[in-house]
């Protein structure tokens, strides 16, 4: 079966959803998108993804032509054309796509172009790392300074993150990178935020240089919920070298425990005990094994 789309007003197969190349979105990367998971087929905190998605539309001026409740019950009902497909691949990535309209007239373009696409979970990519741990990687490439572009708005304008993914797995083919930020601070993998652990407090960088994700705030949100205490604040990555144990978090697999920094092993046991907590209060909330599952539908 194929998975089906929404796609500029309709629903279709997702061989169908295509757009013409002179297209501001492929072109200029014009594009603003967010992305959810679902968990036993329901769209993990929709709203507050959504939320995020138009205060990132309102920030570059594109006009949806959807209200946000609307937009919901899109997501929702693509969810619901895809569910024959679930018993396969588990549970979906769920990504919302708005691209500028086409018009010579830049403030005042055609209809936006609104998508929503279900893809399979990359399981694969993850399963095996909730064991020994991710390897982080500093990359040559900085995070894009926020006086460039505001790392708040979620766009399709990421070769900068492309390039320090290049460079990381030119190091280890399984690593994630780590770009520092303008002034040398440490900042978030590609597609998710980090976290690390000194003295029983759990430390993550400030909201400056970074996409503030619905996983982080949710994982802060539990930690402290076990009265853990939660510090924002500038990190450098001797804060990593140093650091009792670290996680990153991220839509696909919530939270995912550190194992190495640059090559050097973070910690003494991976994944650590507030990591092993957070995971346990993970599970709790969604009503599944997040490992489990990710190890049963890796092949998938």
């Amino acid at each position: 079966m194929e998975f089906t789309y929404y796609f500029d007003g309709r629903f279709v197969p997702a061989t169908e959803a295509v757009i013409p190349i002179s297209h501001r979105g492929y072109r200029m990367a014009d594009t603003v998108f967010d992305t959810e998971r679902t968990f036993n087929g329901d769209i993990f905190r929709l709203d507050d993804h959504l939320e995020r998605l138009y205060r990132s539309l309102k920030a570059v001026r594109i006009v949806p032509g959807l209200a946000q409740d609307e937009m919901a019950e899109i997501c929702r009902e693509v969810v619901r054309r895809n569910d024959p497909l679930r018993q396969q691949y588990g549970d979906f990535w769920v990504t919302q796509l708005v691209s500028r309209g086409m018009g010579r007239n830049l403030l005042q373009p055609e209809p936006a172009v609104v998508s929503v696409v279900v893809d399979p979970l990359p399981f694969w990519r993850h399963a095996g790392l909730y064991a020994q741990g991710a390897h982080l990687v500093t990359p040559a490439t900085r995070r894009t300074a926020p006086d460039a572009l505001d790392p708040k708005i979620k766009s399709t304008d990421r070769l900068s993150l492309v390039m320090a993914e290049i460079e990381a797995k030119q190091v280890d083919p399984e690593a994630y990178p780590l770009p520092l930020d303008d002034h040398g601070n440490l900042t978030e993998i590609v597609s998710g935020n980090l976290f690390l652990v000194s003295g029983g407090v759990v430390r993550t960088p400030g909201p400056r240089s970074i996409l503030s994700g619905i996983s982080r705030q949710t994982t802060m949100e539990m930690a402290r919920s076990l009265d853990i205490p939660v510090v924002e604040e500038d990190l450098q990555p001797y804060d990593l070298y140093v650091a009792d144990e670290a996680f990153v978090t991220t839509t696909s697999f919530c939270i995912l425990p550190v194992g190495r920094f640059n090559g050097a092993p973070v910690g003494g046991h991976v994944p650590g005990s507030i990591t092993k907590r957070l995971t346990s209060a993970w599970n709790e909330m969604v009503g599944l094994d997040i490992i489990e599952q990710a190890e049963r539908y890796a092949g998938g």
